[in-house]
């Protein structure tokens, strides 16, 4: 099993939840057993859909008390992030591509309270996030192409999954690598075992199906991932 330090948790994403009853969704969630909760921030510029704004995060955070993951894919996140820390967001994740000024960002965000993450699309070499990891408290390791849910994980993923695992071991960081899109009890396996603790779950939690029981089959499976870790 992982070690008792690298708690693993899965954050049901509202994106694939029913919009006209977000309460309800929030409400199953919960009572299902979720860590937290994901919220896609999308502007129609970085990625080609629309989403959340603070006022959404808001209304969230005034119906729950587990930490909200606020995943920002937006261009110029350092115009954005003072409004969705007050709406109450707990971390969040900025991308790497979407902004020139990442260390100050960084610790922008720390300054405003909350903790902070970056993410990397598929295609972005796992590189570019190293100067940042010391002052990381997430690593988003995207497994699709942002802005739909829906799509299928990616396998060229678990590497860099991996890389960032160890990458942040050796810094003795307690940052936690974070694995979003198309996470089924599949493919939570092998991400597990390459090492992701944060687990963002969409369709498998929402689409169909008793919330609780899928929550309670992916937490199994991650845990049967993190029993045969890749060392």
């Amino acid at each position: 099993m992982a070690p008792p330090s690298r708690r693993l948790r899965l954050a049901p994403s509202l994106l694939s939840a029913d919009f006209a009853d977000l309460a309800g969704a929030i409400r199953l969630a919960e009572a299902g057993g979720a860590d937290a909760f994901h919220l896609d921030v999308m502007d129609g510029h970085f990625v080609p859909n629309i989403s959340f704004g603070p006022a959404l995060v808001r209304a969230v955070r005034a119906r729950t008390r587990l930490p909200l993951d606020v995943h920002l894919m937006i261009e110029r996140p350092e115009s954005f992030v003072e409004a969705f820390a007050k709406a109450g967001g707990d971390t969040l994740v900025f991308h790497l591509e979407a902004t020139v000024a990442a260390p100050t960002l960084v610790e922008r965000v720390h300054s405003l309270g909350a903790r902070v993450g970056a993410a990397l699309r598929p295609d972005t070499p796992f590189e570019n996030v190293v100067p940042l990891l010391p002052k990381l408290d997430q690593v988003l390791v995207m497994s699709v192409n942002p802005g739909f849910s829906g799509q299928s994980f990616l396998p060229v993923a678990l590497p860099k999954i991996r890389q960032a695992r160890r990458a942040l071991d050796a810094l003795g960081s307690p940052a936690d690598v974070s694995v979003d899109g198309g996470v089924t009890p599949e493919t939570a396996v092998g991400a597990a075992q390459h090492g992701a603790t944060f687990f963002v779950c969409g369709n498998s939690v929402f689409a169909q199906g008793d919330v609780a029981e899928n929550l309670k089959t992916l937490r199994a499976s991650v845990a049967e991932g993190a029993g045969r870790a890749v060392h």
